[in-house]
């Protein structure tokens, strides 16, 4: 079986830490795991293709998520993998907008918070 690390090279997972006192907001939060971890967003892009291909006209963030918890805890060492669960709806934004034809296939609800 091919290791899912030779897919992404270099795969490195940076943790956005905020300083003590600030608070930050939940989109400055994920603009700033996102601009350190694009590939998060590349392999979600790949995973939701794949299985729009083989027939599925749905498709959960939180299934997507899961996944690659799986496969990066599975292919690394050293740090735990982290994917914020507060970023599920971003995410799902992102690959609408670059993919509209994805549209249907997620569910997308008003953002609660910024």
């Amino acid at each position: 079986m091919e290791s899912v690390q030779d897919e992404i090279p270099g795969l490195v997972i940076h943790t956005v830490r905020q300083p003590d006192g600030q608070a930050a907001t939940i989109q400055a939060q994920f603009e700033a795991f996102h601009r350190l971890n694009p590939w998060v967003l590349r392999a979600l892009e790949s995973l939701t293709a794949n299985y729009l291909k083989r027939g599925a006209t749905r498709v959960g963030i939180g299934m997507l998520f899961e996944v690659l918890r799986w496969r990066y805890t599975t292919a690394t060492e050293g740090d735990e993998f982290r994917l914020n669960n507060n970023f599920r709806s971003r995410y799902v934004r992102l690959l609408i907008e670059r993919h509209p034809e994805w549209a249907g296939a997620f569910e997308v609800r008003s953002l609660r918070t910024d």
